[in-house]
């Protein structure tokens, strides 16, 4: 198969290139990268529709050259593209959803999209865990001490300032069970917490088997020392966290989302902070900072919010190309994808033969 593998600013064709390093002489593969183009504004039906996109569709376009398989982060795949790829028989997209991508516009030229869900559930779990040591120690408040000039190194004692608790023996309440929480429950319970978990879609003794007792989202608030949040995102749970659900927390837990920000209500996370309820928040997600001064949580010292990086690690980019890479072998073959975007496509493809 002819293979471009089109990289972006955040995932470089680079990042991409050692997973398909094992297809040379059998397959050939062009790399390449779309260039940052925030000028550029979506117009047409098939455009408006994406998400967290890098590049333009004139872009990829430049780039195609008879290609069967087109493997893509966050380049966009419009109908104008798939118009300009008569020969594309496959797309790989390096991410757990193919929000850049026009998935429809895919189905109907029969072209089958595949994803990697999961690429970055170790480094999310991974990040879960340091903000949840964070918080424990009350490591941000010590560090804004130092920050504001505060002295340090001059008494062995000066840490009774910010007495902390150990994790072991403590509480971990997620909600969500999936392929981060589940990493999560893993990790949680080698380090010696409990680890409770409330996912309507999954039975108790799947729970059970993750490494977690299982609980309604109401018992979990209210035994959790530490509550996490591993929900995906639906019009359905938005604002989940609410003044009531951070009113039945128990008194002086923490609070931490790596999942999605439509998934707090904010203004109920300030007052549930400004209260006292929370001994402390951290946030990979959260309303975009503002144009001037500072976002408002950060006026809570026992608060963490980070930019966006819970994702953000040269080994989640591997493991995407990895994924795509194996897709790619496994069209090639003839055998079944894995983690197929678009499912009616094969639909398709059987009513055709």
């Amino acid at each position: 198969m002819k293979i471009l593998v089109l990289g972006d600013s955040y995932c470089p064709a680079a990042s991409l290139a050692p997973a398909f390093a094992a297809f040379a002489g059998s397959h050939e593969v062009t790399l390449a990268d779309v260039r940052d183009a925030p000028e550029w504004q979506p117009t047409s039906p098939s455009e408006t529709g994406l998400r967290e996109y890098l590049g333009t569709p004139a872009q990829v376009i430049d780039h195609l050259d008879g290609h069967e398989a087109l493997v893509v982060q966050g380049a966009p795949i419009t109908d104008a593209v798939l118009d300009a790829a008569p020969t594309l028989r496959l797309i790989g997209v390096a991410r757990g959803g193919p929000v850049n991508v026009d998935l429809a516009a895919a189905t109907a030229r029969g072209v089958p999209v595949v994803t990697s869900p999961g690429k970055n559930a170790v480094s999310v779990a991974e990040l879960t865990l340091a903000f949840v040591t964070m918080l424990a120690r009350r490591i941000p408040e010590a560090m804004r001490h130092i920050d504001a000039g505060g002295v340090f190194g001059h008494d062995n004692y000066e840490g009774s300032q910010w007495m902390g608790h150990d994790i072991e023996g403590r509480t971990l309440g997620l909600v969500g069970l999936g392929q981060v929480g589940r990493r999560v429950a893993a990790r949680a319970g080698a380090l010696g917490m409990h680890v409770l978990a409330h996912d309507p879609y999954l039975d108790p003794g799947q729970i059970l088997e993750a490494g977690a007792e299982p609980v309604s989202l109401d018992e979990l608030l209210a035994r959790s020392d530490f509550v996490s949040l591993h929900a995906r995102a639906t019009a359905e749970n938005q604002g989940l966290m609410d003044e009531a659900r951070f009113a039945r927390m128990k008194p002086g837990a923490a609070f931490i989302n790596t999942a999605r920000e439509t998934l707090v209500d904010e203004a109920a996370l300030e007052r549930a902070l400004r209260s006292g309820r929370l001994s402390g928040a951290a946030l990979d997600v959260s309303s975009p900072s503002p144009a001037t001064g500072r976002h408002r949580l950060l006026e809570f010292p026992n608060m963490v919010i980070v930019a966006h990086i819970a994702g953000a690690t040269a080994e989640t980019l591997e493991r995407g190309g990895v994924m795509i890479a194996d897709e790619i072998r496994r069209f090639s073959a003839g055998e079944p994808l894995r983690n197929l975007a678009n499912p009616d496509v094969m639909a398709m493809a059987r009513v055709a033969e």
